[in-house]
């Protein structure tokens, strides 16, 4: 497993914005991913952290995509899902 992504959920963007931080205290960049509705909590908590916290922090790529989720029962669906490289500014 990958130790520098934070998987956005439903919590308060603040909640993502301090693992964010934790993250980047030990690399020098972080992947935010999610999917859905939660869409806005990422790219939230990533503007939260670079211009709050972490101002040398710049956004290296976003990947954009639709995965298909599989429920036990019922119908399949397509969710759109983003991924959000932020790299910390080397000076």
């Amino acid at each position: 497993m990958n130790d520098n992504i934070v998987c956005i959920g439903s919590k308060p963007v603040m909640d993502y914005g301090t693992a964010i931080q934790q993250v980047l205290a030990s690399s020098d960049s972080v992947r935010l991913k999610t999917r859905g509705k939660a869409i806005s909590h990422a790219v939230s908590a990533a503007e939260v952290t670079r211009n709050r916290f972490i101002t040398d922090l710049k956004g290296k790529s976003i990947n954009i995509g639709t995965e298909e989720l599989k429920p036990e029962t019922g119908r399949s669906r397509n969710v759109s899902s983003i991924t959000i490289r932020l790299k910390k500014e080397v000076k």
